[in-house]
């Protein structure tokens, strides 16, 4: 763990904070001269009595929200479609189609997490806007030309192009988190992360209302040309108006969070290696702490859809397609009411390590309840179920806050405002590496003790809560500087 000696800031530094400072500043303190949990922020924005009375920039809030939508819905709008096209533009067998899906979603990613490090390199060498308008720009004109492609080749080369334009969430993190302090960074990220699943709710919609109008709906588009030779051109070209719209009004509207002083010194100054920040204090430790919580996530998202489906004799609950809408919609709207209400107070009041503590224990209770679903239901204790069952799901989904209290601490053990950016893409290159292998390990596992009945078909629930018991000890290395605990707010005379 990471601890630290109170002392007395350099009282010179005080005093030279006036309304005109910017909010990240580089301190002249030596950070390991501050008390614990002080350093909220990176630097110079670890100054909490100078941070009371500011509020949340709530519009550069919300316009930093709307580019967020972005990237969830350019990634789930392809997927009503996807499966269909490959089909009819690849000449292939039905029993082949998925190879190819799950191929551009996987190059999609890798193509991410390659990129990611070096978007990040560039955001905290030229500013946040820059890195962020290209982006979006890029993002629009590759989204556009997927509904154009005529070849399997050119689907692979059009999504990854989509990936190789991966900087707008590092940016946009790095954004809310420099326009937050740390009495309103949970609100901030709160609002970012229902962002987040308002994008993964329209992206699949608008991609199966708009794809193929001409056989949709033949009374207004049948017989047109371009709608019958380019089928899947509508959604992408609307998204890609979506993506186009975000970077112009961005570039008229968001303003540049990277402070002039650190954007001067990082064009003339050498930028920190990645080792280099890796074995900064406390950074490897919420990393290991990011990719745990993430995997834990994508394990549970992979299972659920498949364990919904899966009869009651084989280990699921046996759902029809629409008890599984209900419950995955119930699994939403429960995870935005965490988010959006409970979250903010909840990290005031007891830090951000206490969220994350909190979630820790209500992990492995959630992945047990879901498991005990199905033995009420091989009891035929529906009633038992039903009640249990939606109330335990509510209730559990509180450990989506985990995701955002990992936020605020991978934020707070930054080195400095000009590696905040390059932080952000570490994380986000590991959450690309384990989403292009935990879900497929996940529900490989799931099947094959649902078909060999090795503990009731319950094996792939044991790992889980194995893995989810492993989070609390882990979180001991929890670094001090990420606690996120507030002092309590001075009253003015």
């Amino acid at each position: 763990m990471v601890s630290s000696t109170p002392s007395t800031v350099d009282s010179q530094s005080a005093t030279d904070v006036d309304e005109t400072t910017a909010l990240l500043t580089v301190s002249k303190a030596d950070p390991s001269t501050l008390p614990d949990g002080a350093a909220l922020l990176p630097d110079g924005a670890n100054r909490e009595d100078d941070d009371d009375g500011k509020p949340l920039p709530t519009g550069q809030i919300f316009l930093l929200c709307y580019a967020r939508l972005v990237e969830p819905i350019a990634f789930f709008s392809i997927f009503p479609f996807i499966n269909k096209m490959i089909w009819e533009t690849g000449g292939l067998n039905e029993a082949d189609v998925g190879f190819y899906s799950g191929l551009i979603e996987s190059l999609f990613s890798l193509t991410q997490m390659l990129l990611m490090i070096s978007w990040g390199h560039a955001a905290d060498r030229f500013g946040r806007k820059p890195v962020l308008v290209l982006s979006l720009g890029g993002i629009a004109i590759a989204t556009a030309l997927f509904g154009f492609s005529k070849t399997i080749w050119q689907l692979i080369l059009f999504r990854c192009l989509a990936g190789v334009f991966a900087g707008s969430v590092v940016c946009i993190r790095s954004m809310i988190t420099e326009n937050s302090t740390p009495r309103t960074q949970a609100r901030a990220f709160s609002f970012f992360a229902f962002t987040g699943n308002i994008g993964i709710f329209l992206g699949p919609l608008l991609g199966g209302a708009l794809a193929s109008p001409a056989e949709q709906y033949p009374s207004v588009f049948g017989g047109i040309y371009f709608f019958e030779e380019f089928p899947y051109a509508v959604p992408t070209i609307f998204v890609g108006a979506i993506s186009a719209s975000a970077a112009i009004i961005s570039w008229l509207f968001l303003k540049e969070t990277l402070d002039p002083e650190s954007l001067d010194r990082s064009l003339s100054d050498p930028p920190m290696s990645t080792p280099e920040l890796i074995k900064s204090p406390g950074v490897s430790a919420v990393l290991l702490l990011y990719g745990h919580i993430m995997l834990l996530a994508f394990a549970y998202t992979a299972v659920c859809p498949v364990f919904y489906f899966t009869a009651v004799s084989l280990g699921g609950y046996g759902f029809s397609p629409l008890q599984i809408s209900l419950f995955m919609a119930l699994t939403g709207f429960s995870q935005a009411v965490w988010i959006l209400i409970a979250f903010p107070p909840l990290q005031h009041r007891f830090g951000t390590g206490g969220v994350l503590r909190g979630c820790a224990v209500a992990w492995p209770i959630l992945f047990f309840i879901a498991a005990l679903g199905n033995f009420f239901l091989r009891q035929d204790w529906k009633l038992v179920f039903w009640i249990v069952g939606p109330i335990s799901l509510a209730m559990g989904s509180g450990v989506s806050m985990a995701f955002t209290a990992i936020q605020l601490a991978l934020n707070d053990v930054s080195p400095s405002p000009t590696t905040l950016g390059t932080l952000n893409a570490l994380a986000l290159t590991l959450i690309s590496g384990i989403r292009a292998v935990a879900p497929a390990a996940f529900a490989s596992l799931f099947a094959f003790g649902a078909r060999t009945q090795i503990l009731d078909g319950y094996l792939v629930w044991l790992v889980q809560i194995i893995l989810a018991l492993a989070l609390l000890p882990l979180l001991r290395w929890l670094p001090a500087k990420a606690e996120g605990k507030l002092k309590p707010q001075r009253s003015s005379e």
